[in-house]
């Protein structure tokens, strides 16, 4: 095992980068995909939220440990364990998976984490990986989780790296349900896939609301919409990438029904998820096509509001350049006047026309002269 220990140490290449101002808090993806550290190792059992031991769809008392457990379970052909792992460190897993012989790639993604929905099988063990998302009303947004389900002959292991979903409400379902649970792992899987997908519901209630929000908010003219639009995009194109997967791994397990002698009753309950999780996902692809109309609505909105203010801003520069006109205009008939005015105001002795007798009817006639020409002049170029 230790050549499958150095390679899950090593990061994986597949990651996903959250964007957005509430999401600049979460580390860069060279360093959140990485394994992470510990300053010592602890033991397996800390990251072990529950652990429990079913034969025939009953709890059945059984040790406290993982290898306790496994050891149980060689004893006791027809039982099935369940184990839920919270966020466990690299050492914790590894643990794990020398008692389950699970696979290095599986192992090293469940590591990691931050991994795609995906479903793998590696010989008779399948391997998982699922995106729960839970809406927060008073954030008004989506938080997501991840969550990784190994489902053996008789086992199943779930590594959660988030707070959704429930896996100890889903783990209190089948408990109350002897009758599914004793169908083995695969009820469990079915359990999850369930819960994960009525997860779903709420996110697409919620992210309806907040589109309707924004409707009213771009009808309005709200100027901070179209930074929330941007948000809202995102978390929609955040929760198309957790839902649409989903749908690729419910048909990989009906196609794997026949080959792998899944319960009749099983194949009936995966097909009502399979049916649920289409409905999401197609909301989702609604969701996404109608932020696009919105954006561009938005758009276009603001581009009318620029040209109206550009248009009143027009209307109010040609407004008053036609006042500087009117003004320029008058001001130019009434210094034809002063000007002449202010030549025969000069104290010289010698000014030809100053003793004329017909000097100041000539000076007032100039006057009416240079001013009624300047109007005629002015008001012929619809200055006045």
């Amino acid at each position: 095992m230790s050549d499958w220990r150095s390679r899950a140490r090593r990061p994986a290449k597949r990651g996903r980068r959250r964007s957005g101002e509430r999401y600049l808090q979460s580390p860069p993806p060279e360093l959140s995909m990485d394994p992470r550290a510990e300053t010592r190792a602890a033991p397996v059992e800390a990251s072990v939220v529950t652990s429990g031991i079913y034969r025939d769809g009953r709890r059945v008392p059984g040790p406290e440990s993982v290898a306790g457990t496994r050891q149980q379970l060689r004893e006791q052909p027809g039982a099935m364990a369940w184990i839920g792992l919270y966020r466990p460190a690299e050492a914790q897993l590894m643990a794990v998976a020398e008692e389950f012989s699970l696979h290095e790639l599986a192992v090293e993604d469940a590591v990691v984490a931050h991994q795609r929905p995906k479903l793998e099988r590696y010989g008779a063990t399948l391997f998982v990986v699922l995106r729960a998302a839970r809406y927060l009303d008073d954030l008004e947004e989506v938080d997501f989780g991840e969550l990784h389900v190994f489902v053996g002959p008789n086992f199943v292991l779930t590594v959660r790296h988030g707070e959704a979903p429930d896996v100890a409400a889903v783990r209190r379902r089948l408990e109350n349900d002897p009758d599914l649970l004793r169908r083995g792992p695969e009820a469990v899987l079915y359990a999850v896939l369930d819960a994960v997908v009525d997860g779903y519901a709420p996110v697409v209630a919620g992210l309806q609301h907040d589109i309707d929000e924004i409707e009213t908010e771009v009808f309005g003219g709200d100027p901070k919409v179209t930074r929330r639009i941007y948000e809202l995009s995102r978390e929609v194109i955040e929760f198309q990438r957790a839902s649409r997967p989903l749908l690729d791994i419910l048909q990989g397990l009906a196609a794997g029904f026949a080959k792998h002698g899944t319960d009749e009753e099983l194949q009936r309950y995966l097909g009502d998820v399979a049916d649920h999780a289409t409905t999401a996902a197609e909301r989702v692809d609604g969701f996404r096509q109608i932020l696009t109309d919105i954006r561009t609505l938005n758009a276009t909105l603001v581009s009318q509001a620029q040209n109206e203010e550009v248009k009143r801003l027009t209307e109010a520069s040609y407004t008053q350049n036609e006042e500087v006109k009117k003004i320029s205009a008058w001001a130019a008939i009434l210094f034809a006047p002063t000007l002449i005015g202010t030549i025969y105001g000069m104290n010289f002795d010698h000014i030809p026309e100053l003793h004329w007798t017909f000097g100041y009817p000539f000076a007032l006639a100039l006057m009416a002269l240079v001013c009624t020409c300047l109007y005629l002049v002015f008001k012929g170029r619809n200055w006045l």
